[in-house]
C-alpha cells in the first residue's frame, strides 16, 4: 500500500513537470566563469629608409607598426594587387574561368614597362595571365584581363575604385590597372595593406602564383623570373607584389606566414630596390619576433551539458560555433577574462545549431571578441504518448 501511494505521488509529479504543455517556462538562469590569458601591446619604433611603411597582421587587420601610413604616394605596379583581386573575384563569381583564352587588343599589345610582349596570335588563358601578372608584373596582361572582364580598361578602373571605396581605402584613386605613372594615380601604405589583406585572406590561392620563383609560358619560349627577391630568401614568404617607377621609386607589399601568424609589410618610396626589400624584412622580422597567435577556442568544442525541458532527452551538449584566435605580444602577460553566458536549461523542440548563449572575451574590461555557443543536435518535443510511456516505465520500476 505504501509503494502504491509513493507511485501515485511520482505519477502526479512527472505529469506536472513533463506533460503540462500549456504552462509558461521561466527565464533561463545565466552562469558566468572566469579564465585568463594575455593581450598584446603597441609596437616599438623601427627605422625605415622608405618614405612610408606599415606592418599589419592579416587575420585581424591589426596594425603593429606604421610610419607615414596615410601619405599619398605613387604605387607603381603594387597597383596590380587590386587588379589581381578583381580577377579572383570574377573567377569566384563564375564570370570567367582559368581556362578561358584571353584576347590581346592593340592597346594591350602596345603597353610599355614590364610585359611579356603579348601578340594577337597568342592563345594564353587566364591562368597564364595571372602567372605573368604575379611573377613578372606584366602590364600588357593587366590590360588584356581588364578588357576581358569589364569590356574596357576605363570600366575596369571604375570597378577598382569602387572596390577600394568598399574596402575603406579612403586615400586611394586608381587611374589605370597597371601602375604606370599618371597624375592622380595615388594610394597609401595603409590602403595597400588593406587591399593586400583582402586578397590573401579571401583568395589564399593567390600564393600559388605569387610564390613562383621561375617559370615559363608559350611552351618554354618565354621565361619568367619573380620580381620579388624575398621569394628566395625570406622564410615563410607568400608574396605579394613589387612596384617601381622613376617617380614612385621602389615599393613592395610583402606577405609571409610562420606558425599560423600571417603578416603584411608594405613599404613605399624606397630609395633603391635593395632598401625596399631590407625595409620589408625589418618589418616582418619585428612582427615574427614580437607577436604570436593564441587560439582561445576551437570550433565544435563542448562547453557544457544543459538540461532540456519537455524534450525526448533530458540533456543536450552545447558547443562553440567557431574558433577564435587572438594576436599576442610575446613579451606581455596581461590578463584576459572570459565570461560564459549560458542558460542552465532549454525547452524543446531544439534545432541543431541554435544559438543558446555566448562566450565573451575581455582584456582589462574591454571586449576583444566573442564566440556563440550552439546546440549540437536536434531534440524533438515530448508528445503525450511519450509522456505516458515515461510515466508508466517509472511506475513499473518503482513497483516491481
Amino acid at each position: 500500500m505504501k509503494k502504491i501511494l509513493i507511485a501515485n505521488i511520482l505519477v502526479f509529479t512527472l505529469l506536472f513537470n513533463v506533460c503540462i504543455f500549456a504552462s509558461t517556462d521561466g527565464l533561463p538562469v545565466w552562469t558566468e566563469s572566469l579564465q585568463t590569458c594575455t593581450i598584446p601591446v603597441a609596437a616599438n619604433s623601427i627605422e625605415l629608409n622608405s618614405k612610408a611603411g606599415i606592418l599589419m597582421e592579416a587575420s585581424t587587420g591589426r596594425v603593429l607598426y606604421e610610419f607615414n601610413p596615410d601619405e599619398k604616394l605613387r604605387p607603381a605596379s603594387v597597383t596590380k594587387v587590386m587588379t589581381i583581386l578583381l580577377i579572383f573575384e570574377s573567377l569566384e563569381n563564375g564570370d570567367i574561368s582559368l581556362d578561358d583564352i584571353v584576347p590581346c587588343s592593340e592597346k594591350a599589345m602596345s603597353m610599355g614597362g614590364s610585359q611579356i610582349w603579348l601578340d594577337p596570335k597568342d592563345n594564353l588563358n587566364v591562368n597564364d595571365m595571372l602567372k605573368a601578372i604575379c611573377v613578372v608584373s606584366a602590364n600588357d596582361c593587366c590590360v588584356a584581363m581588364a578588357e576581358y572582364i569589364a569590356g574596357s580598361t576605363d570600366s575596369f578602373v571604375a570597378k577598382m575604385n569602387e572596390k577600394a571605396k568598399n574596402l575603406g581605402m579612403n586615400n586611394t584613386t586608381f587611374i589605370n590597372c597597371h601602375g604606370l605613372d599618371e597624375d592622380g594615380h595615388l594610394t597609401t601604405a595603409r590602403d595597400i595593406a588593406i587591399m593586400s589583406r583582402e586578397l590573401i585572406t579571401k583568395y589564399p590561392q593567390v600564393s600559388k602564383y605569387s610564390t613562383i620563383w621561375m617559370d615559363s609560358l608559350r611552351g618554354g619560349k618565354s621565361q619568367l623570373v619573380n620580381t620579388n627577391k624575398l621569394i628566395r630568401s625570406y622564410s615563410g614568404i607568400t608574396g605579394l607584389k613589387t612596384g617601381s617607377t622613376s617617380l614612385a621609386l621602389y615599393n613592395l607589399s610583402a606577405t609571409a606566414t610562420r606558425d599560423n601568424l600571417s603578416l603584411i609589410a608594405v613599404v613605399m618610396g624606397g630609395p633603391t630596390s635593395a632598401e625596399r626589400f631590407n625595409d620589408a624584412t625589418r618589418l616582418l622580422d619585428f612582427g615574427f619576433a614580437n607577436y604570436t597567435h593564441k587560439q582561445l577556442c576551437e570550433e565544435n568544442v563542448v562547453v557544457k551539458n544543459i538540461s532540456v525541458s519537455k524534450g525526448k532527452v533530458d540533456n543536450i551538449d552545447i558547443v562553440t560555433n567557431n574558433s577564435l584566435n587572438i594576436l599576442l605580444r610575446k613579451s606581455e602577460n596581461k590578463n584576459i577574462t572570459t565570461q560564459e553566458i549560458i542558460p542552465d536549461s532549454i525547452m524543446a523542440p531544439i534545432t541543431k545549431g541554435t544559438k543558446v548563449g555566448e562566450i565573451i572575451y575581455f582584456a582589462e574590461d574591454v571586449e576583444i571578441g566573442r564566440v556563440d555557443v550552439v546546440t549540437y543536435y536536434n531534440v524533438d518535443r515530448i508528445g503525450l504518448l511519450d509522456c505516458v510511456s515515461k510515466v508508466s516505465n517509472s511506475f513499473y520500476r518503482l513497483c516491481r
